[in-house]
């Protein structure tokens, strides 16, 4: 094995005595990874049938650190996982991804909801790093979690009234919906263009609907009370749409929409952030 380790030159990372292969195959000592790589690859070429040497040699490194460093030393080092990242490409299930589930709060925890809305950080991902390094070493790993936990469950440090500081933005949910209504508005009209009979059957349904609340339903009738309001509201077309209230609007919307969700983050198209339920199903697509 040493002679063939000194054939193949600098294709391999060291050469090896015949002493060091000795020591490293009787286990008389840990050896060097230097060394391990390059038995290994050797030994992978002269199997019947020949194994891939870097396949081998990647296999026996977890291997390697298990050895040299104990379970911890299953996983990667954090400058290989950095550059590398979780692996598992064949299919099979590496250290580092069972790791990462148990890591990951999701699993554990309802993460708060204000954790989705966009902001600037307050540091960067290394001085964060180096931080959570900084309060383990000083206060341990089981601190650290659990107070990561604390974290994601909405409990932070300086929220007010349950606003996570750090995380809030005023406007964002008034920008929301104003953005939900007009896609709703949009939507309305295109369906009113090829469906003339919607606005008349959405009404019988939505008087219909048992699930309405008192609040809704009360809301329904004082809007109901006002006649211009109502003429405007049972006149309107698409091509008149831009000359009726506001308020006209907001009840048309209503008629028509039963309930709209955003289930998209911000950035997506509207289409894909924003699930209308309609109170008469749209006809099928031919």
């Amino acid at each position: 094995m040493s002679a063939l380790i000194g054939e193949r030159g600098d294709d391999l990372p060291t050469p090896v005595s015949h002493e060091g292969v000795r020591t490293a195959i009787k286990g008389l000592r840990t050896p060097r990874w230097e060394t391990v790589h390059s038995i290994v690859a050797v030994l992978a070429e002269q199997c019947s049938p020949p194994r891939d040497p870097q396949s081998e040699v990647a296999r026996f490194l977890p291997l390697w650190r298990s050895v040299r460093n104990g379970e911890a030393g299953a996983l990667k080092s954090a400058q290989e996982f950095t550059h590398s990242g979780w692996g598992g490409d064949d299919g099979r299930w590496t250290p580092e991804q069972v790791a990462g589930i148990m890591i990951n709060p999701f699993n554990a925890v309802e993460i708060h909801p204000s954790l989705t809305i966009p902001h600037e950080p307050l540091m960067s991902e290394d001085e964060w790093v180096r931080a959570g390094v900084r309060l383990i070493e000083e206060f341990g790993a089981e601190f650290a979690l659990r107070a990561l936990l604390r974290t994601l469950k909405g409990d932070y440090v300086g929220a007010e009234a349950g606003v996570p500081y750090g995380y809030e933005d005023p406007g964002f949910e008034t920008a929301e919906a104003y953005e939900v209504f007009r896609y709703g508005c949009r939507k309305v009209l295109e369906r009113l263009r090829s469906e003339p009979n919607l606005l008349q059957d959405s009404i019988r349904a939505m008087r219909s609907d048992e699930t309405m609340s008192r609040e809704d339903r009360a809301e329904m009738l004082r809007a109901e009370s006002d006649m211009a309001l109502m003429r405007e509201v049972m006149t309107v077309t698409p091509d008149s749409w831009g000359e009726v209230s506001e308020e006209a609007h907001h009840m048309v919307f209503g008629y028509l929409i039963k309930e709209i969700r955003t289930v998209g983050r911000p950035g997506l198209p509207p289409s894909e952030r924003f699930r209308i339920t309609w109170r008469v199903a749209e006809p099928p697509t031919s």
